[in-house]
């Protein structure tokens, strides 16, 4: 595939423009150094670009910096955050000079590392290298779906760029691979990104590590490939966008060429600019270098302040013209106007509380897997903004929605998605749809893959992100695949996660329950476990729409005040319900807990908890996964039926029995507990 070339201009930078640009370069040596931590190279570097893009090309307004259709920027060189703090501040953002100086500072609207939802201008919590790539692709898959579902000709109400900033570490990362695979084979015209090519990262020379040639790489992605062979050059930066806009059909990688600690007469291109502060001296012979007008610190020079004011004010009218072009959309479109505002403000729709399905005997002797497909597909019609797939498991994930199209370069409004083997990515891209607005994304896999999505789902719950996560073939019961794909501590390790709420459903109604919570759930993303083999039907769908949104109820209960309490989740509710019939014929009185959340019972007031594990009752939890998640809930006087061994190859019965996850080894556990 050939590499597109955009020809150097020779343009040069005025006075007023260099003094604008320096001024982003000075606020972050001395917000580094005043913090006496940080990373001022990469600003230093990359400020005219920062310049460039907010003055001549983003599509923003500071006095609304959730305006729907903005152009979306991402830093995924998170750790050189000063220079989107300093680009933004001046810019015009509510983010103040004194925030600046408190760069890093507890509650400071400038930590180390972007925090979207924490600094106004920020779209993303970037800083574990090569998320941000991902997420832009997100935000760029979302911008496409909603073009295609909601303008018509005349109307093109949804119509913005995503822009990036990667780095080498950000390449290096696998998650970079499979966000631009994907973004590639989508035909993803409307991202633009930049490698900021500055052959240096912490280590040194990024010849100690790296060998890639990024140029070729990214053309083999179907990508088009351009050229910033200065980055101080503004005209061959604006040559480079145009270019980049005029394929419609291709993301674009500019390679821009910087020099990591652009000024300093010490630090220039070394390792030692990129992760420490320059020093006093140092910022005073680089501020020198530079022929900047005071020696005091965090100083803004008026001059700038007032071009960056004019410049972005430009930029900003985009966003009343935009106002102009929706008004004539509502008059026209009225339907389509007012589903997009509802989609906007995170409203669900009516009619979808009745929507969802309650099982019957027939239809609900299932495995969870296969019940969470018949709630995704009853759902839908009155769910539109829940869109997404499956890691190229969509036969076992039962993600897709029958009927509907899939997402493709040519069918974008497509709500059904495939991912491909990507599940890190599909992670990141998710985060990115959420983060867009519009969309509710949700992704299936396996849950033992949930692995290789963790760093995007810890992300998720850091940014308080609504996502859906479909994890199917939820323990051994998985049987034949054996270890490698039986999940064992990938419940405790998901539970750990703060903010993440993990819902295991024991049957048929209590997965369309965890779809309704998940789906309601608005500030953080949502864990839905599912099995590969069949379940017993409770019917009791009033009583799982009552007990799934407080995270365990009683499902079997005694006459009076039991000898014993099973908790339980999922697929091993029903080997607790039969461990109690065992200990009813032993004279044993036992109550059965199912525990779908852990995280939801834990929120619960202590009086509900009292009435559902009473004091002084000793307690047994089984599940087929390994037991941290339990003892805080069993207490010292209780135990736990669980696995903190691998999995083997083998029929699921034959596991459960070997494993001792079966109502003999619960009933011989309680009487046991019962007779110590």
């Amino acid at each position: 595939m050939s590499v597109s070339a955009v020809p150097a201009a020779a343009a040069a930078v005025t006075e007023t423009e260099r003094l604008a640009i320096d001024t982003i370069r000075t606020l972050a040596m001395d917000a580094v150094q005043a913090a006496e931590s940080g990373h001022p190279g990469t600003p230093m570097a990359l400020a005219p670009l920062a310049y460039a893009l907010y003055t001549r090309h983003l599509r923003h307004d500071p006095s609304a910096p959730l305006w729907a259709d903005r152009d979306r920027f991402v830093l995924s060189v998170g750790h050189a955050s000063m220079l989107l703090y300093g680009t933004l501040h001046m810019a015009g953002y509510d983010l103040p000079l004194a925030e600046i100086k408190r760069f890093r500072q507890w509650q400071s609207l400038t930590p180390g590392h972007p925090e979207v939802h924490h600094t106004p201008g920020v779209e993303t919590t970037t800083g574990p290298l090569g998320q941000g790539v991902a997420n832009a692709v997100g935000f760029a898959v979302a911008e496409s779906h909603l073009a295609a579902t909601f303008n018509r000709p005349g109307h093109d109400i949804v119509d913005h760029y995503t822009y990036f900033v990667a780095g080498d570490g950000c390449l290096m990362e696998g998650i970079s691979h499979e966000a631009a695979s994907y973004a590639g084979h989508f035909k993803l015209g409307k991202l633009i990104g930049f490698f900021d090519d500055n052959g240096i990262t912490i280590d040194g020379s990024t010849d100690l590590s790296c060998s890639d040639n990024a140029e070729q790489r990214f053309a083999a992605y179907g990508w088009q490939v351009l050229h910033v062979h200065d980055v101080n050059d503004l005209d061959e930066i604006d040559a480079a966008i145009a270019a980049a806009k005029a394929d419609a059909q291709r993301p674009t990688m500019i390679i821009t060429k910087t020099h990591i600690g652009f000024g300093s007469p010490h630090k220039q291109d070394t390792a030692k600019a990129h992760g420490e502060p320059l020093g006093a001296a140092e910022i005073v012979l680089t501020k020198a270098a530079y022929g900047w007008p005071s020696t005091e610190p965090f100083f803004v020079p008026d001059e700038a302040r007032a071009h960056w004011t004019e410049r972005v004010a430009t930029r900003a009218a985009l966003h009343g013209e935009w106002k102009v072009r929706w008004a004539a959309y509502q008059a026209a479109h009225p339907e389509l106007a007012a589903e997009l505002l509802r989609r906007n403000a995170n409203q669900l729709t009516a009619a979808l509380d009745s929507a969802f399905p309650v099982f019957d005997t027939k239809s609900g002797n299932v495995a969870s897997r296969a019940a969470s497909g018949v709630v995704i597909n009853a759902i839908a019609l009155a769910a539109p903004e829940l869109v997404g797939g499956s890691a190229d498991l969509t036969g076992s994930n039962l993600t897709n929605v029958k009927g509907a199209t899939y997402y493709a370069p040519t069918a974008a409004a497509g709500r059904n998605f495939h991912f491909g083997v990507r599940e890190h990515a599909m992670g990141a891209i998710m985060n990115g749809m959420g983060l867009h607005g519009g969309i509710i994304p949700y992704g299936g896999t396996f849950l033992v893959f949930s692995d290789y999505m963790r760093p995007a789902i810890r992300l998720a719950a850091l940014m308080g992100l609504q996502a859906i996560y479909v994890f199917t073939h939820d323990s051994i019961g998985l049987g034949e695949d054996g270890p490698t794909h039986q999940p064992v501590e990938q419940l405790t390790a998901l539970r750990c996660i703060p903010n993440l709420l993990v819902l295991r459903p024991a049957d048929a109604d209590e997965v369309s329950e965890a779809w309704r919570v998940a789906i309601a759930h608005r500030t953080g993303p949502s864990a839905i476990v599912l099995t590969r083999q069949k379940l017993s039907y409770f019917g009791e769908p009033a009583r799982a729409r009552a007990g799934v949104p407080r995270g365990s109820y009683v499902v079997a209960d005694t006459n009076g005040v039991p000898n014993v309490v099973l908790l339980a989740s999922g697929s091993e509710v029903e080997i607790a319900l039969a461990a109690r019939e065992q200990l009813a014929a032993n004279g044993v009185n036992a109550r059965v807990v199912s525990c779908p959340s852990l995280e939801l019972f834990a929120k619960q007031d202590a009086s509900y908890r009292a009435s559902v594990l009473p004091a002084g009752v000793p307690r047994v939890a089984v599940e087929a996964a390994h037991p941290m998640s339990w003892y805080q809930w069993v207490g010292d006087t209780g135990a736990i039926v669980g696995i903190s061994t691998f999995g083997a190859s083998a029929p699921a019965p034959t596991l459960y029995e070997k494993f001792g996850i079966s109502a003999d080894n619960v009933t011989a556990t309680v009487t046991q507990l019962l007779g110590a």
